[in-house]
């Protein structure tokens, strides 16, 4: 086979990656002397980062996590309540993910639960976990369209092709029997088969506000809890601090330009 005919072969095949680095990398074989399975090694090598980088991209991008939201940018310092090596083995881990167990994170309006949660969700997929991330509010009007189509199980299976569901601010599905009774056959559906990640306001003992009745609120919390991690955040909202110190801020801008 013609040297000349190699590009066209690589493109035929889909290594992109090898068909960038094939020459380079010969010269560099060449100069350090590298047996021919070397030169293949540190190609294939390539090829594989690319792809897994690749995947882990087009992962992120499917799960609509919200931007910005990492590990790194979490302030820990703020939420002394949240203890920092859970949470760091959750996100490094994806035991918990594939033995179908759950992560439940409590605490009031603006103190990182949706944070923790994407931060979380967004290293599990760099890790090769695929992922979606909802609010319950719009996961919960996609079920009933679904419900109300006759493609309820068809809905359920397609999000069951993932292992980790996150169901953001759950407390703000309306208590209605309609809306309740798509979240709860989800819930019910992914019991013991795939992983939740849920934020709440309210404790358990307040979930009556989500579902019609005590029986199925009792159903519903028994299937999550029974296989989950709970995080309480006892902080209180660092976003309204944050505001109060911007107004703050102003007004002391605002009366300093006064006595200039």
């Amino acid at each position: 086979m013609h040297e000349a005919t190699l590009p066209l072969l690589l493109k035929q095949l889909g290594l992109t990656t090898f068909y960038q680095h094939w020459e380079p990398l010969s010269a560099e074989a060449i100069e350090k002397g590298w047996s021919h399975s070397q030169y293949l090694k540190n190609l294939a090598e390539k090829e594989v980062a690319v792809r897994k980088q690749r995947r882990i991209q087009r992962h992120i991008k499917e799960a609509k996590l919200p931007p910005g939201k990492t590990l790194d940018s979490f302030d820990f310092k703020t939420a002394p309540s949240v203890n920092k090596q859970m949470v760091d083995a959750l996100a490094n881990s994806t035991l918990w993910v594939k033995d179908a167990q759950n992560l439940i994170l409590f605490g009031p309006s603006g103190v990182g639960k949706s944070h923790l949660a994407a931060a979380i969700t967004y290293r599990l997929i760099e890790q090769g976990i695929r992922a979606l991330y909802y609010s319950a509010t719009k996961l919960v009007q996609e079920l009933q369209q679904a419900k109300q189509s006759l493609t309820l199980t068809d809905k359920l299976a397609k999000l069951a092709r993932v292992p980790l569901l996150v169901i953001d601010d759950i407390g703000y599905v309306k208590k209605d029997e309609t809306e309740s009774s798509v979240l709860f056959e989800l819930i019910a559906d992914r019991y013991e088969a795939h992983s939740l990640i849920i934020t709440a306001n309210q404790p358990f003992s307040e979930w009556d506000s989500i579902f019609p009745d005590s029986t199925m609120t009792i159903a519903a919390v028994d299937r999550i809890v029974h296989h989950s991690t709970i995080i309480n955040i006892n902080e209180k909202s660092y976003r309204a601090a944050h505001r109060k110190l911007n107004m703050i801020g102003g007004e002391v801008s605002e009366n300093a330009s006064k006595k200039i």
